[in-house]
């Protein structure tokens, strides 16, 4: 599967860390080969390193344990769109720049082969299983408050004193949960393009209204 990230950086590499690329890649595809097909609970790190043929201490270079493979695509994504944040223009309101953002990632995500139908399913899988339902919350609290320092920085303000930013970091990762959510749910949903999905974020943001699409300036 490839990366937000990977697809995201045009960045020439090393063979030595495309080698260390791949490798993780597949640890990644193979971890969630077997949860969809097993069970987070009942698949194990040696399974996982027995399907890419590597040992049991190969996977710990790459991975702390189960759940940080089983996070690693949407940790990524996180990254990127993190990046993808910081880069956007500075003329763009709070809310403009955030929903560029997100495109940008899963216009990443689409250019991979089967990236996007495979990243509905993992959000499906952590929903489903509260050990990474509990970590992704976790993670995505530490992301809100980073999108929060990020728009703080855009628009000069302090987001000590001032608390749109990081009202708006958390009212848009809940956009995109529930976006994900509801578009995973749609039996009729094409999960071959990543068009249906971005629509329908789209139309989730289109209901914040000018509260918060504005310009605060």
């Amino acid at each position: 599967m490839a990366t937000p990230t990977t697809a995201a950086d045009p960045q020439p590499v090393g063979l030595r860390e495309r080698k260390k690329r791949r490798t993780r890649d597949a640890l990644v595809d193979a971890a969630h080969r077997l949860f969809l097909c097993h069970g987070y609970g009942r698949t194990t790190v040696d399974e996982i390193a027995s399907e890419v043929e590597v040992s049991q201490r190969t996977f710990f270079r790459y991975f702390a344990n189960k759940e940080e493979v089983a996070l690693a695509v949407l940790a990524e994504a996180e990254e990127a769109f993190l990046e993808f944040l910081r880069a956007r223009p500075a003329g763009e309101n709070p809310l403009e720049a955030m929903r560029g953002a997100v495109r940008e990632v899963w216009q990443a995500v689409d250019r991979g082969q089967d990236s996007g139908p495979a990243a509905l399913e993992l959000f499906e899988l952590i929903e489903s299983t509260p050990t990474l339902l509990a970590a992704h919350l976790r993670h995505a609290i530490q992301q809100e408050v980073e999108v929060a320092r990020i728009l703080a920085d855009r628009e000069g303000l302090d987001p000590a004193v001032d608390l749109r930013p990081r009202l708006l970091a958390a009212v848009f990762g809940t956009v995109v949960r529930i976006s994900h959510l509801a578009y995973a749910a749609d039996p009729d949903a094409h999960r071959h393009s990543m068009d249906g999905m971005l629509a329908l974020i789209e139309r989730h943001f289109d209901q914040l209204g000018p509260a918060l699409a504005g310009s605060w300036r």
